[in-house]
């Protein structure tokens, strides 16, 4: 399984596992795409912020940053 990996700044990395022995608040995430699909293979090369598909994961990474514990 591919997640993404949201830091406390609002940024975000792929990774295709979790860290061992932490218990992580996680979201998931159910979609569909509308136009240019963003591929694992774009994240690995670094096309995926040119597809119109990479607004949406942004998107649902604020979402999930503005409504995690703690966050004002």
């Amino acid at each position: 399984m591919r997640l993404l990996e949201c830091g406390p700044d609002g940024g975000f990395a792929v990774t295709e596992s979790l860290r061992d022995n932490e218990n992580l608040e996680y979201a998931m995430l159910l979609h569909t795409w509308e136009s240019e699909e963003v591929t694992f293979e774009d994240s690995k090369n670094g096309t995926w912020k040119n597809k119109a598909g990479f607004r949406k994961i942004r998107f649902y990474v604020f979402l999930r940053a503005r409504d995690s514990p703690g966050s004002s």
